[in-house]
């Protein structure tokens, strides 16, 4: 079933934002690609443990729909297809920057335990 395009009515603009970035993985993708700027499908994977493929290719599909995700898609044989960010996307991780600090202040203060990341990925 296709899902309704995201165009409100909103209250406000946390509604707005919240509604295009909804989802666990959504965050981590728009981190991953700011991180390494153009990452293929299986560079994504990796850098996001626990993520299953039919979520990761739905949550692509609906950052590029967003405006978030550019998909380069390259003809060679097998195909090579390329994700990043783009200026709506930056510009929407560079908002969330502030959250993301608190969230690794109250990690620090709660003690809560984290996943541990390669930094190649």
């Amino acid at each position: 079933m296709a899902k309704a395009p995201r165009t409100g009515p909103y209250i406000c603009g946390i509604d707005a934002a919240l509604d295009v970035v909804s989802g666990k993985w959504k965050g981590l993708i728009l981190w991953e690609l700011d991180t390494h700027r153009v990452r293929r499908f299986a560079e994504l994977r990796r850098g996001l443990p626990g993520v299953s493929e039919k979520m990761l290719t739905q949550h692509l599909r609906e950052m590029e729909e967003d405006g978030l995700v550019h998909r380069e898609v390259y003809a060679e044989v097998p195909p090579r297809v390329e994700y990043s960010l783009t200026e709506s996307g930056r510009a929407l991780n560079k908002a969330l920057a502030p959250l993301g600090a608190w969230g690794t202040d109250r990690i620090r203060s709660e003690g809560i335990e984290t996943v541990p990341v390669s930094p190649h990925g």
